[in-house]
């Protein structure tokens, strides 16, 4: 249930907070159409597919099952993310700080029916990032590959250890409010997207909640932890970036959003 964001009296009315969906996807003209006909509309305002230089038909089964499409012909899931984003603020309507951005995989992993969970802790204001944590949801080693399986554990175990950080998931299914997600300023074209929204969210202090989501084997092959040299990219990427910043914070202090306090991190 939502807060009671009533007006008080003689005040204009408050609008209520959106919901923009963006979804990455890359040769998913399979799963595509399965995952956006499990997504509750009546949560979203707007739903944008981002076509990351597919080769099959996923532009057009995303176009025939309601979705907006843009193209990002550049590889890379951060590129995609911001894609998307980009999307969305071409708006007629601005987007506002009390807005939230959601991220979805467009492989039918996840289960998108499950995006109200995700979404209602920053539409009540109990958080500022929310991230479903296929290890609290009890994925099986034939849904999360082993070797993603060890590599998330791995830079959940850093991130704790560097950090501070009590993370148990790199999930890419995943909220965030709109003024928090401009103050991050997350910039990572690649595989280094998620990962650097939780250190930089971590530093921020914002309020992280991670919440249990179901994963079962996606659809087709996966373009990173499919292949070996997807594996070992990723993984470099990731660790690279854990190293890399802990050594930047290590000369600066970390950062603020919106120029307010935010209490420490809580997770489920």
């Amino acid at each position: 249930m939502h807060a009671d964001r009533r007006a008080p009296a003689g005040a204009p009315p408050r609008r209520e907070p959106r919901v923009g969906l963006i979804l990455p996807a890359r040769d998913e003209e399979e799963a595509l159409p399965l995952v956006l006909g499990d997504v509750p509309r009546e949560r979203v305002a707007r739903i944008v597919v981002v076509d990351n230089g597919s080769r099959d038909r996923t532009a057009e089964v995303a176009r025939a099952a309601g979705a907006e499409v843009v193209h990002e012909p550049r590889a890379g899931y951060g590129r995609a993310c911001l894609a998307g984003i980009a999307a969305l603020e071409r708006d007629e309507r601005p987007w506002s700080d009390g807005d939230v951005v959601a991220f979805l995989d467009a492989d039918r992993s996840d289960y998108p029916e499950e995006l109200a969970g995700i979404v209602e802790p920053l539409l009540d204001g109990r958080a500022d990032l929310v991230i479903g944590s296929r290890v609290l949801g009890g994925a099986s080693l034939s849904a999360l590959l082993p070797q993603a399986w060890f590599g998330n554990r791995l830079a959940c175990f850093l991130m704790r250890v560097l950090f501070g950080a009590t993370y148990t998931d790199l999930g890419p299914f995943r909220a965030i409010r709109h003024d928090a997600l401009h103050a991050l300023g997350v910039r990572d074209p690649t595989f280094g997207w998620t990962i650097e929204m939780q250190l930089k969210a971590h530093a921020a202090g914002l309020r992280v909640l991670e919440v249990p989501v179901r994963y079962r084997p996606r659809i087709g092959k996966s373009k990173i932890t499919g292949t070996v040299s997807g594996t070992l990219r990723a993984g470099a990427k990731i660790l690279g970036w854990i190293f890399a910043y802990r050594l930047a914070t290590l000369f600066r202090r970390g950062y603020s959003v919106g120029g307010k306090p935010h209490v420490p991190a809580t997770r489920a």
